[in-house]
């Protein structure tokens, strides 16, 4: 993540973290152990949590950001307070657990799986001219909500790349380049780019300015890899391993979607025979794959298998 972590704890009881010793030890952060006792421990860390949180904010002045990794809407009260002290507040959970009031409570949200468990994709050839071009719908709507804000933002047409994230941000918590298959938010604008001829990139004396006017960049013919009928279910099979070797158990489809976007930017469960990408879903359900869940708010999981 940006910036130097000045201070990091964790919270839990401490026969938990065996397995984490070594990794804990080099990122400087100390454990704040819970006691064992009783039966209703469930709030114990997370009051202290907040507790500490809070005194931090008040006597550290060199701290203007916090990360809570969680997806607990119980952490809504010290998430508001935070803000309203002015402190940046990052909330890092996966998929499966991140309560959505939560996300949107927070100024910047990311989700644990965004963060790893991406395979390496094997080499291919140059791209073809003539290949489907056709994105998933979230890039439609993406677009108009950068037509949008520069409708409200914008008096001149144009925006720096980094004041149009920050307004990204703002408006939604959850937004990640990497959702949309790219690595970097350059690329994602060099993608809307590609397939919205009004949206412009370019570089001003180091700075990346983004215009709604003009023809977009031609296709640089980069080799790009490709998901065919032949080997969509490989790739599939690929990143579950890489999720299952991560440690998880558990995914929400949006992050597989965005993970394969990333490795192979076109695409398209029609391109392979799907109506939908949760016909997908469905079909590694019968090739034993995954397990298809709901949770209370029915929506989608995916069980590891």
């Amino acid at each position: 993540m940006r910036g130097d972590i000045l201070l990091g704890r964790v919270y839990g009881y401490t026969d938990r973290f065996s397995d984490l010793k070594q990794i804990l030890l080099s990122n400087t952060f100390s454990v704040v152990p819970s006691i064992r006792y009783g039966i209703a421990q469930k709030n114990n860390a997370d009051i202290q949590l907040v507790v500490d949180a809070l005194e931090v904010a008040y006597t550290n002045p060199l701290i203007d950001s916090f990360c809570i990794v969680s997806g607990d809407s119980d952490y809504m009260p010290l998430v508001g307070r935070l803000k309203a002290m002015g402190k940046f507040v990052l909330g890092i959970s996966r998929s499966e657990a991140a309560s959505s009031i939560f996300i949107n409570a927070c100024n910047e949200f990311q989700f644990l799986e965004s963060m790893g468990g991406r395979p390496t994709p094997p080499t291919r050839g140059k791209r073809q001219r003539g290949a489907s071009q056709e994105d998933s719908g979230g890039l439609d709507e993406l677009y108009k909500l950068v037509c949008d804000i520069f409708e409200e933002q914008s008096d001149t047409g144009e925006m720096y790349a980094s004041e149009l994230k920050g307004v990204l941000l703002r408006l939604r918590p959850d937004f990640n380049e990497k959702n949309y298959g790219c690595a970097t938010f350059f690329k994602l604008l060099q993608r809307l780019s590609a397939r919205y001829e009004d949206i412009k990139v370019k570089n001003d004396n180091f700075n990346v300015m983004v215009t709604m006017a003009g023809k977009a960049d031609e296709d640089s013919g980069e080799a790009v890899p490709q998901i065919t009928r032949e080997n969509w279910r490989e790739a599939f099979e690929a990143q579950l391993k890489a999720y299952k070797e991560g440690g998880f158990e558990r995914i929400n489809p949006s992050i597989l979607k965005a993970d394969i976007l990333t490795t192979y930017p076109e695409f398209n469960e029609r391109a392979i025979g799907f109506k939908r990408f949760s016909d997908v879903m469905k079909q590694l359900e019968k090739d034993g794959l995954v397990r298809i869940e709901m949770d209370d708010q029915r929506t989608m999981l995916l069980k590891l298998l």
